[in-house]
């Protein structure tokens, strides 16, 4: 580990060793609109080098939660934050594999060939079923009955908490996609199976005839393993601290078999690319430098994070940045910036969206578009109403969750455009110059951009 005086002496030099990749100083990307716009003093340190480097290392072992290649993973990540003299720890958390020894559902005595979810409750229920659509705001008493539910828009994990809320007994779930019956992981509160969008069309069809009732027995065995966060925090100059914080994430796990080049290896190459050059560019705002672990099984890694943070540090986070698959050579094509957009959760603009546009104005002469999506980490920051977003390219690319995502099919100029704009975005909040910004999305340089109602994959 180098010392942080020792770290700048190297940077200095244009070299910088570790873990067996060179990093390499460079001045890529000049803001050629503004030649002394503060964005320079990120973008013009951005190295697309250094992070196909990182993509590079990362994406030889597939890093699937819980396994030895998601270890090597976090501690190639933390010993990159370690060497930048970074306030820098492993947080660990249990995850659960679950194998099924016994999976039934059953109506009216036919059996549907139905699927346990993974993590689904152990046991054997015969209940009537009752039809609750999406199970987002149950209204009606499920006490010793099967709910039936529709597949889409919140997770399942929210589904099976809302009717076993209401005293629902089992879970009977079905497709939003023509076809398949496995897809996901649930809670082990109740047996909860999977069937088809057709049978379940069909099962709403029977109930508005009367009573019918079902069967649920599932055998589910748990292995508990582990996953971590790596978490790297740069405190800003006390004498000048706003005392607001900004986090900058990825998740740094593949699918099982995936070598996640894209997804999300390229992520965590910025993440450790910004944390580079902010270590050595003047704040007055902490950064929190963020990889989370177990994205790919419904973001537990930064739903653990954000549920152990105090209170105290939850009211002083302004701002998260999210990055996930930003390099895909192949995706978002026919769309400015390679389909560049910001996803929020609820559709709405805020200050990262806002800064984002901005910066993107400035930069490239294009605002980046916003959209409505979940499905990543910047998820548990909303829900606790810190102003969050997900940069991502979308459409997706073909070799998206394949074992096709590998090296070759990253571009250096998509990780280069998408580092600049959340690096100068996160810039305009803590560098120096900046007044202390609150949460409403008001951003210094404020431009028009769209809302595109535009699907990942």
């Amino acid at each position: 580990m180098f010392r942080r005086k020792t770290m700048i002496t190297v940077l200095a030099t244009g070299m910088l060793l570790s873990s067996g990749v060179v990093y390499a100083q460079t001045n890529s990307a000049p803001n050629v609109h503004a030649d002394t716009a503060f964005d320079n003093k990120v973008i013009k340190k951005i190295s697309a080098e250094n992070m196909y480097n990182t993509i590079k290392y990362l994406s030889a072992v597939p890093r699937e939660a819980g396994t030895e290649g998601e270890v090597r993973g976090v501690e190639y990540i933390e010993g990159q934050f370690k060497s930048l003299g970074l306030e820098t720890r492993r947080i660990p958390f249990p995850i659960y594999d679950y194998k099924t020894n016994r999976q039934l559902a059953e109506v009216d005595g036919v059996d549907l060939s139905g699927r346990a979810f993974s993590g689904s409750g152990s046991g054997k229920v015969t209940a009537e079923l009752v039809d609750v659509g999406l199970a987002k705001d149950v209204q009606v008493d499920l006490s010793g009955k099967i709910a039936l539910v529709a597949r889409g828009e919140i997770t399942f994990v929210q589904k099976v908490r809302n009717v076993v809320a209401k005293g629902a007994v089992g879970v009977l779930m079905y497709n939003s996609s023509p076809t398949g019956n496995n897809f996901g992981q649930a809670e082990g509160q109740v047996p909860a199976v999977a069937i088809t969008r057709a049978q379940g069309l069909d099962l709403v069809e029977k109930l508005k005839n009367g009573p019918v009732s079902a069967t649920l027995d599932v055998e589910i065995q748990t292995i508990e393993k582990t996953s971590y966060v790596v978490e790297a925090k740069l405190k800003p100059n006390k004498n000048k601290d706003t005392g607001q914080i900004v986090t900058i994430g990825a998740h740094h796990d593949s699918v099982p078999n995936g070598p996640g080049a894209n997804d999300d290896a390229s992520g965590v190459s910025a993440v450790l690319e910004l944390a580079r050059i902010f270590a050595n560019t003047p704040i007055d705002t902490e950064v929190r430098f963020l990889t989370f672990g177990s994205e790919e099984r419904g973001m537990m890694g930064s739903s653990y994070y954000v549920s152990q943070l105090p209170k105290s540090d939850i009211d002083r986070m302004v701002a998260h940045f999210q990055m996930d698959m930003i390099g895909g050579a192949e995706a978002g094509e026919d769309h400015p910036l390679g389909g560049l957009i910001m996803y929020t959760i609820d559709g709405h603009k805020n200050l990262v969206t806002d800064l984002g546009a901005s910066a993107s104005s400035r930069m490239y002469d294009v605002a980046v578009p916003y959209g409505q999506l979940g499905r990543s980490d910047h998820q548990p920051f909303h829900d606790v109403g810190i102003p969050s977003a997900l940069f991502i390219h979308s459409p997706v690319e073909p070799q998206y969750h394949k074992p096709t995502d590998t090296l070759e099919h990253i571009s250096k100029e998509k990780l280069q455009q998408a580092a600049s704009i959340v690096g100068a975005s996160a810039y305009q909040i803590v560098r120096p110059d900046t007044p202390a910004l609150d949460r409403a999305h008001v951003s210094p340089t404020s431009v028009d951009y769209d809302f595109e109602n535009r699907p990942v994959d």
